[in-house]
């Protein structure tokens, strides 16, 4: 057996997906051999099932601070994030801050309500990906409806100064969301802390199943339901709750929440030396975001000559798995947002890796990632 066989596969692309952890697969087999039955049916199954569906709200609000009534489950983040958005626009007031650099789950929704005739004001970032709160300070108005922004970068890493923002949020009666799709499950999360009203969460970011999420709404909030028909999620959002998912995205939260900090400093320091191999050994590599605030688990480097999608399918066939942004817009050949919001020229742009290793991720593999990444991009650029 050769040593690269040992240390491959390598899956580093976590910020896409994680793997479904066996503490979630465990509670899906339970809910659907225990709890088959509809959770709004009055006989014995589905009050079991209704038990089941109630105990994971507390799980999940236990984990991030907040009540049980004030989770609603949704389809995932993108579903919560529009839930959030267009929440805010059923309102009179007609202004909406967020970022340049937010996810397209909110970016999408919020040129919808431009269209509409809304007011959509999107904060610039610094290079480091960061808002400053003095821009957000500025564009706070009596008619903002609310202010969305990011906990943390899907692409770059940057973790945002969220208990800032939502204090300035706060102390101007304007209604603040934040998408933590990324950040639930690898950042501590506590709501009140955060003077958060509206958080959304995704299930398959921290080893949770695919298709689930959350919507956090501080009590009081109203939301304004997009899908309509029966009464579940007391009246917020229609149809049969997924309970065997929802049960699963309980328990892979609690896990996530219970071994973070562990996790957290293994990964971070596999992170930095990822990063430093690659800045050392890649004439000209240069590191995307902020140094040091940003995720554990999160690099995207710029490697100048060395076109990102040359480099995948380079990595992919030395058996490490890793993107260069988001899954969802990768696919159209989109040209980063994100990339080019922090200053990036498009050329630069095109060539940029994002390397999210996992928990699991060992330092021998560590070190393959940075030998298998500075081969590929000297065979690139010799081309």
């Amino acid at each position: 057996m050769n040593n690269e066989s040992v240390l491959t596969p390598v899956y580093a692309d976590n910020a896409a997906t994680t793997k479904l952890g066996p503490a979630a697969l465990r509670a899906m087999i339970e809910a659907c051999e225990d709890a088959f039955a509809n959770p709004s049916s009055p006989h014995t199954p589905g009050q079991r099932a209704a038990k089941l569906l109630w105990a994971s709200r507390e799980r999940i609000a236990a984990c991030i601070g907040a009540d049980a009534r004030e989770i609603t489950f949704t389809s995932g983040g993108t579903e919560a994030d529009n839930l959030a958005v267009l929440t805010a626009a059923a309102g009179e007031k007609r202004h909406i801050i967020s970022t340049v650099i937010e996810h397209h789950a909110v970016l999408r929704p919020l040129e919808r309500l431009r269209r509409r005739g809304y007011e959509i004001e999107l904060l610039p970032v610094g290079k480091n990906g960061i808002v400053d709160l003095e821009d957000l300070r500025r564009a706070l108005r009596p008619d903002t409806a609310l202010v969305s922004v990011m906990t943390a970068n899907n692409e770059i890493g940057t973790v945002q100064p969220i208990r800032e923002i939502g204090g300035l949020c706060r102390a101007a009666g304007v209604p603040f969301h934040t998408d933590a799709v990324q950040a639930a499950g690898h950042l501590p999360i506590d709501v009140r802390g955060m003077n958060t009203d509206l958080l959304s969460a995704s299930a398959h970011k921290f080893h949770g199943p695919k298709g689930v999420g959350f919507l956090y709404a501080r009590r009081g909030t109203e939301l304004y339901p997009q899908l309509l028909g029966g009464s579940q999620e007391r009246g917020k959002r229609a149809g049969t709750e997924n309970l065997p998912a929802i049960a699963g995205m309980a328990a892979a939260l609690e896990e996530a929440v219970s071994s973070m900090a562990e996790n957290n400093a293994k990964t971070a320091r596999l992170r930095d030396r990822i990063i430093a191999g690659i800045l050392s050994a890649v004439p000209g590599a240069r590191l995307n975001g902020d140094r040091e605030k940003r995720l554990a688990n999160n690099l995207n480097i710029m490697i100048p000559g060395a076109n990102a999608e040359a480099m995948i399918l380079l990595l992919d066939g030395a058996g490490i798995a890793v993107s260069s942004g988001a899954a969802c817009a990768s696919g159209a050949g989109e040209l980063s947002h994100v990339l080019t919001a922090i200053g990036l020229a498009e050329e630069d742009a095109r060539c940029c890796l994002r390397i999210t290793p996992g928990e699991d991720l060992t330092e021998a593999q560590a070190e393959y990632i940075v030998a298998a990444v500075a081969r590929a991009a000297q065979r690139i650029r010799s081309i």
